[in-house]
């Protein structure tokens, strides 16, 4: 015993003045230094423990952030002995640390008058502590019924110190385990181990028999006093357990017995957090917010709140006050949580005047969530909640339906849709790419494994949060969903009704289903008012546009790289240079949607062209914009506020909602006030930008009907009424008067949702200007012909659509290099100079020769020209494209079971089904995922189906140069290659040890080879293993090379001309019949042929 306090009274620091306790051993462990107490209207100053409870009901006052560490002295030493240092007098400030149980001072003092102040550091994760302390003859908490585990006795504790330890976890970084399962489990480890605890940066050896009683401490924390919290006896509310399918971790079952018993504060509190037990639900109490139990343990951790003894039933509790409610909401919903509040429904007065006995009335009256925040710190994206739906059957094609609908609660909008797809998922990867929400609910037992392995897949590129539902409860049928949006007449404010949206979608049925489970999800978060005023409008993931499906938007990186996921280096990034957050949404949505219609192009050109011609129109374009605040969703968060004044009549909170109000109606008509004199100054330079008037469709005619007009009487009202509407002192009249106003601002919503579409239009547009006027390279305005791709009136229009680029560089490699390092490179498909209209390019060329920055380059041209934009090259001609396809990489995803061959061909798959002649088909060496010869002969099948059958503008990159001599002399077919050259080095061990330089330009004919040994080198392969390399290339192309025999000797004879000769032979057979089309076509071809042979010959 001396020898612990000997080492225990290096922690000691003396209080002024001696108190005695009359008996050591009821000393509770984990004493703090004193610090000075929180004030409080309650002016008390200690916390209620777990032995000393108070009787009533009372809130704490939890400051939000950590208490400062405790330093202590330079000079400081055990007893007073300066004399001679010790082995913990260079660390002793390093073990100062605030403690999380705050213990009474009546039970902190020592016999010799001073506290014991050692406090360990956080070793169970957040919100658990080890608490030193002498033995105790008896546990002081044992009565309350705490169930208490000891530790084992043997090696002493090892204190982690913290200074290096990260910040707290989020949902979206841990699994989803409960935080007192991990403790509890961490108790048992602490238990097995002897009490020793590992990977600890600072470690400081107690005394042996302060075990048992630290233990105790956070069995103490981690235990609920309630039995049916505990994990092992935890059921919903139809008393299943976590293991049965059909669980419902929304709910928890209280044996009624113990409902009963409750206190009237606690039955407010558990009737409503046992249909919440997903949400983190904040009790009003007073001029506090708490949290208990479950909830608590989340405060404790994320917040590092301290977590006390208290509350509604006496359980374990964490608080703050209101002022600091809001940031503490922020913080819980950046983490991934569902916040609720419970708001009380009149003041103490109220409470008593209904009789002496009377609980103040509380309430659920909202819940905010990752997906449906509001608010004005989402930042410029749109946050989007999705709801998905999967047909029961397939179609007669093998395809799958689903049903869709998603919202977007800031700008109050709903959109409901259907998609068909095939096994690849190509068309649910674009819709979640498209929307890119913060939660998909699906059906957990009715979603197929292809479509989870989707939704996983591309999910993965953002913080997506995937969440079942219940079939049953979740999901009605279409009948269903219909009698309860009539029911509760929900979209009353909407310009269109459900019928109108859903008879203009196909298989709308499940769109309406899956609608369904997005109003269920929505009315149980308390967001009725976003139903009664939200719009619904229909939604087409291909809707008569450049179709791009899941995988090409992953492989072009149109919106996150292939890197980190981030939006640097991303087809979005390069062309954000908007003003307006709700111009980048617009852009976003463009970005997804190219056209296809060459005179709506056109438009959006001539509006680009104007901008770049005229630059100090553009200036004082964005200087108007600067000063126009996000009013897309200050429109929608009025239109939510229309007929709900529930909130107004709160006590306490309601002032601030009024006053909130207030700003946002002020803040929206002084921005739509700028944004009309923006679309009024355009029109009047309509002379110098063509096409602008085909933009900006809005009618702002003078009269009382005009928008102009109209906007000039809400500015009255708020240059009268609140002319401080940035910080305005509410009165009793404000809340009837604002009421009216926002009615009537309300009304004609849709044409001012017209003028803020036409404003965010002129910042995209004038965007795509800066874009292409801040370029480092060639920028040139493409031409897109308006005839007829399949008229015959020349080679070009004969031979389909065609592809030109003359100069073509990436639009990201000036990025990080400099021009004159940049390669531009010309591109013909239809129709190139020598007269020849070849449809297929057959790409071949070394290893990082900059083949797939070629194709890529490609398809982000195309996709720029048909978004209005201008094009990265010096010339561009180009008919539009209905569809991109492109299979690019290698990849496999171990953890659905995909390999990367698996991979590869499910995605020429769906570009085999779904090609047209219009469409644009990139693949990049098809068939390496397997053998050579399986690999080949698939390679080979592939391309000439797509050249002889689809007939499409086709880019096929290949390591298989036996396919360069067996369409060489194809007349759809180009061979081209990425040029290389070679320096010799000083030192070479082999004849192929050379230096090999990349020259990035486009040449014609066929590389001889691919380099793979010079590329080697170049990877760091050691010299010895390249040279057996080397030797055994040899060896196997002497030895195979007769398998490619025949396609050697057919360099000067394709395939189409053994069709031809086919053909001409069968023709010759009929005798004296008369040929069909197809016959006269095919010996014109060979006449044509035969001639271009002779020519060369001659």
């Amino acid at each position: 015993m001396k020898r612990q306090q000997s080492i225990l009274s290096f922690f000691q620091k003396p209080l002024p003045g001696k108190q005695n306790i009359s008996n050591e051993d009821d000393v509770l462990h984990g004493n703090r230094f004193p610090q000075a107490p929180a004030k409080r209207d309650s002016d008390t100053s200690t916390v209620p423990t777990a032995k000393d409870i108070l009787p009533e009901v009372t809130g704490t006052d939890t400051p939000p952030e950590k208490l400062p560490r405790q330093v202590l002295p330079a000079k400081f030493s055990a007893n007073g002995n300066t004399s001679r240092p010790t082995m913990f007098s260079s660390i002793m400030h390093k073990f100062a640390k605030v403690a999380d149980v705050d213990i009474s001072p009546a039970r902190n003092k020592a016999e010799n008058g001073s506290t014991s102040s050692c406090s360990t550091s956080n070793v169970f994760g957040a919100g658990s502590r080890i608490f030193k302390s002498e033995t105790p003859s008896q546990n002081p908490l044992k009565d309350k019924g705490f169930e208490i585990n000891s530790c084992g006795e043997g090696n002493p504790l090892q204190i982690e110190n913290d200074v290096e330890m990260l910040g707290p976890e989020t949902p979206v970084m841990q699994p989803a385990v409960s935080r007192l399962k991990r403790i509890q489990v961490d108790c048992n480890d602490f238990d097995k181990n002897n009490c020793s605890l590992l990977n600890s940066s600072k470690r400081l050896k107690l005394a042996e028999d302060s075990e048992k009683q630290s233990c105790a401490e956070v069995s103490e924390i981690a235990n609920s006093k309630f039995e049916w919290l505990n994990p092992s006896s935890i059921r919903d509310a139809d008393r299943r357990r976590p293991g049965d399918p059909l669980y419902d971790r929304r709910t928890l079952y209280i044996p009624p017995d113990v409902l009963k018993k409750m206190s009237a504060c606690q039955k407010q509190y558990w009737s409503v957090k046992c249909q919440y037990m997903d949400v983190v639900i904040f009790f009003k109490v007073g001029k506090f917010y708490e949290l208990y139990e479950l909830d608590a343990e989340i405060g404790h951790k994320e917040l590092d709140w301290k977590m006390t003894f208290s509350g509604v039933g006496k359980c374990r509790q964490v608080g703050i006050s209101e002022n600091g409610i809001e940031e503490a909401v922020q913080k819980l919903i950046a983490r991934g949580y569902k916040v609720g509040r419970m708001e009380q429904m009149e003041t103490s007065d109220q409470a008593k005047a209904r009789g002496a006995g009377s609980v103040i009335q509380r309430k659920l009256v909202h819940v905010v969530t990752p997906s449906t925040i509001a608010n004005d710190n989402i930042g410029p994206d749109a946050v989007h909640l999705l709801t998905l739906k999967e047909g029961s059957c397939k179609l007669d094609n093998g395809s799958t339906v689903y049903g869709f609908a998603f919202v977007d609660c800031a700008a109050l909008r709903f959109w409901i849709g259907s998609i068909s797809d095939d096994a690849s998922c190509a068309a649910l990867g674009a819709l979640l790419l498209q929307v890119s929400p913060k939660e998909v609910i699906y059906e957990s037992r009715g979603l197929s494994r292809e479509a989870q392995r989707a939704l996983k897949k591309y999910s993965s590129t953002g913080h997506t949060t995937l969440t079942p539902a219940l079939s049953v409860t979740d999901f009605l049928d279409f009948s269903g969903v219909k009698e309860l949006i009539d029911s509760k007449r929900y979209f009353k404010g909407s310009f269109y009704t459900l019928d109108t949206v859903s008879a203009g979608v196909m298989h709308h049925e499940l769109a309406v289903c899956a609608l369904g489970g997005l109003v269920n999800h929505l009315s149980r978060l308390m967001l009725d008012d976003v139903l009664c005023n939200g719009d619904i409008l229909p939604y087409l993931v291909y809707r008569g546009c450049l179709r791009l499906d899941g995988q090409s938007l992953l492989n072009l990186e149109i919106f996150s790289n292939n890197v980190d996921g981030g939006t640097a280096g991303t087809l979005y990034k390069y062309l954000d240079n908007c003003v307006t957050y709700s111009g980048k949404r617009l852009l976003r949505t463009w970005i997804c949607h190219p056209l296809k219609d060459v005179g709506e192009i056109n438009d959006r050109l001539n509006v680009v062209e104007g901008f770049i011609a005229h630059p100090e129109l553009s200036f004082t374009v964005a200087q108007y914009l600067r000063k126009i605040p996000d009013i897309e969703r200050l429109l929608g968060r009025l239109k939510a506020s229309v007929g709900s004044s529930a909130l107004l009549l709160l006590p306490l909170i309601g002032e601030k909602a009024l006053k909130q109000r207030v700003k946002t109606y002020g803040t929206l008509v002084k921005g739509l006030r700028v944004g009309i004199d923006l679309l009024k100054l355009l029109h009047e330079k309509e002379h110098e930008i063509s096409s602008l008037s085909n933009i900006l469709n809005v009618p702002l005619q003078s009269g009382n009907s005009g928008l102009d007009d109209l906007l000039n009487q809400f500015e009255a009202t708020v240059d009268s009424d609140f002319p401080k509407y940035q910080d305005h002192v509410v009165s009793s009249s404000d809340a009837e008067t604002l009421s009216v106003l926002i009615e009537l601002l309300a009304e004609n919503a849709t044409r001012w949702s017209q003028v803020i579409h036409a404003l965010n239009c002129v910042d995209v547009l004038r965007s795509f200007a800066v874009t292409a006027s801040s370029s480092s390279g060639f920028m040139c305005r493409p031409a897109l012909p308006i005839s007829d791709s399949r008229s015959k009136n020349s080679c070009e229009e004969n031979e389909g659509p065609v592809l030109k680029f003359k100069g073509l560089w990436h639009p990201y490699a000036a990025l990080g290099a400099s021009w004159e390092t940049i390669v531009p490179n010309d591109l013909y498909l239809g129709a190139d100079p020598t007269g020849n209209c070849p449809r297929t390019l057959l790409l071949t060329g070394p290893n990082m020769g900059g083949k797939s920055t070629l194709l890529r380059a490609t398809c982000l041209a195309v996709i720029l020209a048909q978004l209005g934009c201008y094009v990265p090259c010096e010339t561009c001609v180009l008919s539009p494209v209905d569809i991109i396809f492109t299979r690019l990489g290698a990849t496999d995803r171990i953890m659905t079971g995909e390999s990367t061959f698996l991979i590869e061909c499910t995605e020429t798959a769906s570009v085999l089904q779904n090609a047209t002649h219009d469409s644009l088909v990139i693949l990049d060496e098809l068939g390496r995922g397997t053998s050579t010869f399986d690999g080949y002969a698939i390679a080979y099948a592939v391309f000439r189906h797509l050249v002889e059958k689809v007939k499409s503008r086709l880019l096929f990159a290949t390591h298989y140069h036996s396919l360069t001599k067996e369409f060489g002399s194809h007349p759809s077919v180009t061979l081209q290659h990425m040029a290389c050259a070679f320096k010799p080095k000083a030192e070479s061990t082999f004849d192929g040890d050379k230096e090999l330089v990349f020259l990035y330009r486009l040449t014609s004919g066929a590389c001889p080879e691919s380099y793979g040994l010079q590329v080697a080198l170049m990877a760091g392969i050691p010299n010895k293993v390249v040279e057996v390399a080397s030797k055994a290339s040899q060896f196997m192309k002497k030895s195979i090379a007769k398998n490619f025999r025949s396609s050697e000797q057919r360099s000067e004879f394709s395939t189409l001309h053994e069709v031809w000769m086919k053909t001409l032979f069968a023709t010759m057979s009929e005798g004296g019949k008369i040929l069909d089309d197809d016959a006269c076509d095919t010996l014109l071809c060979l006449y044509h042929e035969l001639r271009s042979s002779y020519q060369c010959w001659k």
